[in-house]
Formats: structure tokens, C-alpha cells, sequence
């Protein structure tokens, strides 16, 4: 294990039954800066206020052409002043436009098709040596993904766990008691958590390096190398080589939610070990013909089942060395599988399930999707090995939010066998070899405008309301847009665009600023082609090792944690989703704009979203895990607990982003996509991030944090990477504040987590940009306040982060259950 991966970790081991149990007291912030999570640059005051324009020809409307064709149909005003033409939709038909477009209610059959698939746009240059090299990863075409599940075996010293859920492997390589080099497995019981004695308690961790069983063979010892190779999506394969270049001696295909652990042997000795020690081993009747199957049962008193399929017939028997090995009595070719029996083992029930899938194995997944009107359809189906022409189905473990939304069909395979996971409740297994999730309520109708599902889009506000934003959005729309872009950090920078986007949607559509919209939307085309034109002061770069968009800046100076890791492909959905979101409105607001800026906008769509396995540049769904139902912000980082995400509403912001782009420029599949996404988030989120009072996927004794915190695969830690207070770990999760936080935050749970920490005046104790972001959220149940918070006399500038503007906030909480109605009332 490297250095720098324990550096920030305080460690203690506890001994039980001889087996080290390590658990991570101290938050690892290697790759995470401590930086605050919006721009502190400080933005003066202009001195001279934006001069609007003047429409001087309302009778001319822009022609569209190519790309320009794709985008929903705008009348347009061509407005000219000092020699500059910005073309502006008019404020009646726009916020129309996104409630009417055909193309999102359309039926889409298959919504995972390439967004681009040609090459990426010319100011970008590409390199080929990314600070982390490729490490155990056979060569493959495809490109390589960085945040998915089984990472951690081509980082560092690849000994760090891998997360299928419910179960857990990583390579033993020497240690425990059994000193086994081959892959250990374990599954945590939540009984053996850790966690602290505070109420709620603030963190829980499950332990690791538990190697309950282990699956080796006689020819792997130090010489042994782990090689993974068809890298994809939801599957890997990991092999193990006893000498380097030698054939595998065994290949474990590693696929999310697999029922067994499954060990493909190629004619080497397999080993069966244990570091709990095995109290008693036993042949028991076969399930079926050509499978030979064992009972262990380890000195802790679990039970785990063996499987053992043949792949020319014959026999397979096993033989005792010592209380820690069992040995085949010959080389074997064909399949190992393991499987935990819950509980004490003494159930037959979950013994039967597993019996009637014993022998096929799942390799790969594969995922589709549909749409119709608001509702939404994916599937997850497995290419199988194994006994396949048996027919026999394949058994994979289901977490909570998949089985809230299976179809009929799908619910069909539903069995009894349940198993804990590490930080996502209990899983069921199933049998089948797909599943079909439903989403019923997608937020198709949702705009850039104030939005709740029970009442849409409100796009028009009260007079008196109307002229607060308008004194506010003169003063806003008058800073140096260019300037504050500029930060030197791609998601600072994207924040800022993304604010200004917002700015001058707000004074178009809902305060009625459309001709200082119009000289505001110039400054910011003017701010975003600095990027497009890869000018920024940190620019971007293909790079072809991992093939990916990157940050230059740890190629600069040697910082892994640059632009919160950027380089190394940490956050990309944080960052690129606040420039797509700006370029949505740009796009919308002037449909012109899309010739010489879509494909750099879709390269980013591409770099974090990629849809299709057809796009050879970018590795599919980078960051979005359509297993898991959320986004892993952690990219080439090895780590002890296994990919994490801290902001689970940037997530969502990155899915509204591209649904609105899909939208901008016409592209049905794409929007829908954001939809899906958006609904699917909307339901893991609750389950397990935003926490209710009747929360049952996380423990009773966390679910009064309101929020996870950091979720990681292996433990939840209610802590920030850059600090520990309330309104941070809160705000995290809420930022930014935007049409969709009113579909993924729910009235409840926003009123329960403020009461919780910031009713009864506690809010005044926050006195920097994250009262503002409170008081926006506050909105969501409570208008009338956050109204006089941010309309007030007393206000200060202090209280509005860098990435947010007060005139959308005071649109936004005026728009909020009819409280336009209200704002005159103050």
C-alpha cells in the first residue's frame, strides 16, 4: 500500500479469530483540496451600469441553417448596437418552447445512441502521458473508464478493495493468515461496523481485509500478476498470471450485483483458503447434474457455499492441508463460484436459491432505455457464462431503489434471500437475466424557470416582485463577465458561467429586462468563447493514456488535487455540467450561436456521459453508475473504501444540464437521457443521501445527520473534504439551487433537515456565501422567509456565494407554490 494513501488515515487493528480487521477513523483527502466549493474571487461593484440594447428591426428573425435546425423553433429578435449582432428569443414564446416541443413527449425506443462520434474540436491538442500510467490493464481499443467500481485494481499497489455489493474481493497478495495470493472474498454484516458514540452518530465504517474466503491456485505466489482486461461499463475481467506474460491461471469476471463470486481456471490447482480459519468443510448433494457442490462453515460461524462446474465433466474434490487450505486433488478446468448463506447458514431457503443458478455466471452487462411521455424505462441485461444452454437463470443482487421500481416482469425472479450491503441497505436477490426499471414521473416540462411538479414552470412573477429583480439584475448584469470567468479553475470557472447564464435567463423571461438581456448575453458569448477557443488560463487537453478531456493543470505543477483533481478525472460531471448548463441558455436564447460552439459543448457531454460503446473516444457513463442509480466523483485515486461522492446535487445539476442541452439543440435522445437520469436520481438520492425520518437504507442511528455527507462504497462519513460545519455539510448537498432541486429535494425532507439544524435563529450563525444558499433551499418550503431574507434592507453581499446571483434567487423563491401572489405583501 503506498504512503500517500495512509497518510491522512489514523489506523487501528482489531484482532479477531487471527484476522486483521483495519478501519479508516480520518478522512483521506489525497486528490481533495480543501478549497470552498464556489469562486472567492471578489467581484467589485461596476462602476458604470450596462447600457441595454435597442431592438431596431423587430420584424427580422434569424435564419437557421445545420446545426442551427436541430435547436426547438424561436422567433428571434436581431438586435444590433457598437457593430455586434445577438440574436434573443422573445420572452413569450420561450419559456413555451420547453413545454411544448414534440420532440420530449415523443416515444424514443432506444435513448442510449452516440451523442457524436467523430473527431473532437481543433483548438483542443491531445497528449499521450498522463501522470498515472496504465498499470495491470491489458491493451484494449475501447477507452478505459476511470471512475467505476473495479479501480482500485489498476491503481497503486492493487491490493485495495473491489465493490460489487453485496460482496467485496481483493487481492490477498501474501497477507492474513492464510498468506494466499489469489483473490479474497468477504461480505460485512452490519453488526460489525464501526462507527463513533455521538447521536446521530457522525460517521460508520465497515472493516477491511476480512478474507473470509479466497479462491487461489498452487502455481500463484510472489511472481503473480494481476492483469484486468474487457473494461467496461459494469463489468471487468481480472486475471491472475503466476509469472508475467504467462497464460491466467484463473480469470474472475467482476460484475455489479453478481450473486457469486466466479473463478474461471484454465488448468491450474485451485486453492480454497481462509484467514477466519474453517471450523468445518463438507460435500453436500449436488443442485444439479455436472455441478459438484461444498458447505464451509468459518470459525465466526458464517457459511459459505461452493460450486464448482467442470467444464469437460468429470469430478472436482477437495482436499484438507491445514485449517486454513483446501486443496484440489488436480488441475481443474471450469468454474468456482462462492456464495454467502445468510445468517447462520442454517436456512435452507437462500441455499435453494443459489442452488437453482449454480453454474451460470454473468459477464458483462448491457444497458438500454426508452421514453414516453413522462415515462421512463431502463434495462440491465447480462451476457451469461457458464451453463448457459441449460437454461438456467442467473441470480444478481438488487439494491433498494431497483426493487422499488421493477416492472412485473422483473418481479417475477424476486426471491427471499436477502444480504447486507456496505452503505446501501439490504439487497435481494433475484433471478432472471435482466431487469427493467420504471420511472413514471420524469420531469419533462421543467424549464430554466421556477419549477414543482404539481404546478410546472412559473414564468410569470408579480409586478412588485418583478421590480426588486429588475434593481438587483441592472447591477449584476454590470460586472466584468469575462474577468470573473476566468479563475483558472475549469469547475470555478463553469460556476461563473453557469451564474451569468442564469442572470440573463432571468432577466429575459421573468423580470421583463429583455434589451439589457440581450447586451448581457453578448459579454457572456464573449466569456464562453474563451473556453471553446481553449484560451482560459489553464487550459484543456485530449489525453490519449486514459482517453479523456483533462485540465492541464497538474501537467503544470505537479499537483494531483489541481482543480479538485481534474487531471486525474475527479468531479468531470461537477465541472462540465455548469458549462453545458450555460450553454443551454445560450443556445436558447440565440439559436445562432450553435455552429462554432456545439461540438465543444458535446464533447463534454461526451467526456462524462458518453451513451454509447460506438463513441471511441470517451469510455461509456464515466461518471454516472446506472447500478448504483448516482454518479462517482472519485476518478484515478486509490482508495481504501472505494469510489465516493460528496455532492449528490451537483449530480443532479449535471443531468438537468444535459437534458437542457438535448433540448437546446434538438437533440430528443439526449433530453431524454437528462430525464432519465433526473428521475432515477430523484429515487437514490432519497434512499440513500437526503435522509428522512423514515429512512430504512441507512442506520437509525446516522439517518439524524439528514445528509451522508461523503458516501463511499465502504463507510458514510457526515464531513466535508473542506470542513466541518453544518452549513457546509448541508449546503453541499444543495448547491446549486436551480429548477431541479425542487424535484430530487423533497418539502419534507427540506423542512425536516432545517429543523434539524437552522431553525430558531441558528441560520444567523452562518454569515458567508452559504446563508444565501440556505435561505434559496429555505424556498422550497418556506418562501415568505427566504423572500425577506434575500429582498430585505439588511442585506450584504457577503451572503451570496460566487456562484450564485441574487436576482435568480429572488425569482426563484418568488416563484416558489404561487408566492408571486404574495411578494407585494412583504
Amino acid at each position: 500500500m503506498s504512503k500517500e494513501l495512509w497518510t491522512s488515515s489514523l489506523i487501528f487493528a482489531l484482532v479477531a479469530l487471527g484476522t486483521a480487521l483495519i478501519v479508516h477513523t480520518l478522512l483521506n483527502t489525497t486528490g481533495h483540496p480543501s478549497s470552498q466549493p464556489f469562486p472567492t474571487v471578489p467581484i467589485t461593484s461596476p462602476t458604470t451600469p450596462l447600457a441595454p440594447l435597442t431592438a431596431l428591426d423587430k420584424s427580422a428573425f434569424s435564419t437557421k441553417t445545420g446545426a442551427q435546425a436541430k435547436a426547438p423553433e424561436a422567433s428571434s429578435i436581431v438586435i444590433v448596437s457598437s457593430n455586434v449582432t445577438a440574436a434573443i428569443s422573445t420572452k413569450d414564446n420561450q419559456e413555451e418552447q420547453f413545454r411544448s416541443v414534440p420532440l420530449n413527449k415523443m416515444p424514443l425506443s432506444d435513448i442510449f445512441v452516440p451523442v457524436a462520434t467523430g473527431t473532437l474540436p481543433a483548438a483542443l491538442s491531445s497528449r499521450s502521458d498522463h501522470p498515472v500510467l496504465r498499470h495491470g490493464i491489458a491493451p484494449q481499443k475501447d477507452p478505459l473508464s476511470t471512475n467505476k467500481f473495479y479501480a482500485n485494481f489498476f491503481l497503486g499497489d492493487q491490493m485495495q478493495g473491489t465493490w460489487t455489493h453485496p460482496y467485496s474481493v481483493s487481492w490477498a497478495k501474501g497477507t492474513g493468515n492464510a498468506k494466499s495470493y489469489g483473490l479474497s472474498i468477504s461480505h460485512i454484516d452490519s453488526y460489525q461496523r464501526a462507527n463513533d458514540t455521538s447521536r446521530p452518530e457522525r460517521f460508520y465504517i465497515n472493516p477491511i481485509g476480512i478474507q473470509s474466503m479466497i479462491l487461489s491456485a498452487t502455481s500463484l505466489g510472489t511472481s503473480t500478476v494481476l492483469l484486468m482486461n474487457s473494461l467496461k461499463a459494469f463489468s471487468a475481467n481480472l486475471n491472475m498470471l503466476p509469472i508475467p506474460g504467462a497464460p491466467p491461471a484463473i480469470t474472475f469476471p467482476l460484475v455489479q450485483g453478481m450473486g457469486f463470486v466466479t473463478a474461471n481456471y484454465s488448468g491450474a490447482v485451485p486453492l480454497v483458503q481462509s484467514s477466519v480459519f474453517f471450523r468445518t468443510v463438507s460435500r453436500v448433494q449436488s443442485p444439479h447434474v455436472g455441478v459438484v457442490k461444498y458447505k464451509f462453515v468459518l470459525e465466526d460461524g458464517k457459511t459459505w457455499l461452493l460450486y464448482a462446474t467442470p467444464s469437460y465433466g468429470g469430478d472436482f474434490s477437495l482436499n484438507r492441508v491445514s485449517n486454513t487450505m483446501y486443496q484440489s486433488a488436480a488441475p481443474f478446468t471450469g468454474t468456482i463460484q462462492i456464495a454467502k448463506n445468510p445468517g447462520d447458514g442454517s436456512s435452507l431457503s437462500g441455499e435453494s436459491f443459489y442452488d437453482q443458478s449454480a453454474g451460470v455466471y454473468p459477464v458483462s452487462g448491457n444497458l438500454s432505455g426508452s421514453v414516453s411521455g413522462t415515462k421512463g424505462a431502463y434495462s440491465l441485461t447480462w451476457t451469461k457464462g457458464g451453463l448457459s444452454a441449460t437454461g438456467l437463470p442467473l441470480l444478481m443482487f438488487a439494491l433498494p431503489h431497483h426493487v422499488e421500481s421493477f416492472d412485473q416482469q422483473t418481479n417475477r425472479g424476486k426471491t427471499s434471500l436477502k444480504l447486507q450491503t456496505t452503505t446501501k441497505g439490504i439487497t435481494i436477490a433475484f433471478l432472471g437475466d435482466s431487469w427493467t426499471m420504471l420511472e413514471p414521473k420524469m420531469p419533462i416540462d421543467m424549464g430554466f424557470a421556477p419549477w414543482t411538479l404539481s404546478n410546472g414552470s412559473v414564468t410569470r412573477l408579480s409586478p412588485s416582485a418583478i421590480q426588486v429583480i429588475q434593481r438587483v439584475a441592472r447591477n449584476e448584469v454590470s460586472q466584468d463577465m469575462s474577468a470573473a470567468c476566468n479563475t483558472g479553475s475549469m469547475y470555478f470557472s463553469g460556476k461563473v458561467l453557469s451564474k451569468y447564464a442564469t442572470l440573463i435567463y432571468t432577466m429575459h423571461s421573468l423580470s421583463d429586462q429583455q434589451d439589457l438581456a440581450a447586451a448581457g448575453l453578448i459579454k457572456l458569448k464573449a466569456a464562453f468563447a474563451t473556453f471553446v477557443q481553449n484560451k482560459q488560463m489553464i487550459p484543456l487537453v485530449y489525453e490519449t493514456v486514459w482517453k479523456g478531456v483533462v485540465s492541464t493543470g497538474s501537467y503544470l505543477n505537479g499537483d494531483s488535487g489541481a482543480d479538485f483533481g481534474n487531471t486525474y478525472y475527479n468531479d468531470h460531471h461537477f465541472h462540465w455540467g455548469y458549462f453545458i448548463h450555460a450553454a443551454a441558455v445560450i443556445a436558447t436564447l440565440d439559436p445562432t450561436w450553435l455552429p462554432g460552439n456545439i461540438d465543444w459543448v458535446n464533447m463534454l457531454v461526451r467526456d462524462a456521459a458518453n451513451p454509447s460503446a460506438d463513441d471511441l473516444y470517451f469510455p461509456v457513463s464515466r461518471s454516472f453508475d446506472w447500478y448504483h442509480g448516482h454518479s462517482w466523483a472519485k476518478g484515478l485515486f486509490e482508495s481504501a473504501d472505494g469510489k465516493d461522492e460528496e455532492s449528490s446535487s451537483e449530480d443532479a445539476m449535471f443531468a438537468y444540464a444535459i437534458k437542457m442541452w438535448g433540448a437546446a439543440i434538438g437533440d430528443a435522445n439526449m433530453e431524454a437521457r437528462g430525464n432519465l437520469m433526473l428521475a432515477v436520481l430523484a429515487r437514490t438520492l432519497k434512499n440513500y443521501f437526503l435522509l428522512e425520518d423514515d429512512n430504512t437504507n441507512q442506520p437509525k442511528e446516522f439517518i439524524g445527520n439528514k445528509v451522508t455527507g461523503i458516501l463511499f462504497e465502504n463507510k458514510v462519513d457526515h464531513t466535508t473534504y473542506f470542513g466541518t460545519a453544518p452549513s457546509l455539510i448541508q449546503g453541499i448537498h444543495m448547491i446549486p439551487l436551480l429548477p431541479f432541486s425542487t424535484y430530487t429535494r423533497s418539502r419534507a425532507f427540506v423542512q425536516q433537515e432545517w429543523d434539524t439544524y437552522f431553525s430558531q435563529g441558528r441560520i444567523d450563525a452562518v454569515d458567508d456565501g452559504w446563508k444565501g444558499i440556505l435561505y434559496a433551499n429555505l424556498a422550497i418550503v418556506d418562501p415568505r422567509s427566504a423572500w425577506r431574507f434575500f429582498a430585505g434592507e439588511g442585506w450584504e453581499e457577503r451572503w451570496l456565494d460566487g456562484g450564485a446571483c441574487r436576482a435568480w434567487y429572488l425569482a426563484f423563491v418568488a416563484g416558489k407554490w404561487g408566492f408571486r401572489c404574495c411578494c407585494s405583501q412583504g
